[in-house]
């Protein structure tokens, strides 16, 4: 059958630990779904899938032409930028949290068993 070389990632084997260890999937957990450089366009795209910010979108759009100015334009957009800060905030909280623990998940120790 097909065996598997296992060696410690410690002391001298470092070396030969990282040789071996590109040719093999990595274990690592990761819930997480932005990255530091991602997070705002893969917000905002996620945030205007709901229906409702689109339609406050497409209010601040419809007030930027004379004819249909009902308001000035800047107030128009507070309630838009409002709620997307506050989702967008919540968001980084909430990967942020599952950033944590997938750290602490992938830096317990383990046992491992052999025949």
């Amino acid at each position: 059958g097909k065996h598997r070389i296992v060696i410690p990632c410690l002391g001298h084997f470092k070396e030969e630990y990282e040789k071996v260890s590109k040719l093999y999937m990595n274990n690592k957990i990761r819930t997480t779904r932005y990255t530091l450089l991602n997070f705002l366009p893969r917000n905002l795209f996620e945030q205007f899938h709901r229906v409702a910010n689109l339609y406050f979108l497409f209010l601040v759009v419809l007030n930027w032409f004379p004819l249909v100015e009902a308001f000035q334009k800047e107030i128009t957009m507070l309630p838009l930028i409002g709620v997307l800060t506050v989702i967008a905030v919540k968001d980084g909280l909430e990967d942020y949290s599952r950033y944590k623990m997938d750290k602490q998940i992938n830096n317990l120790l383990t046992k491992v068993y052999s025949r």
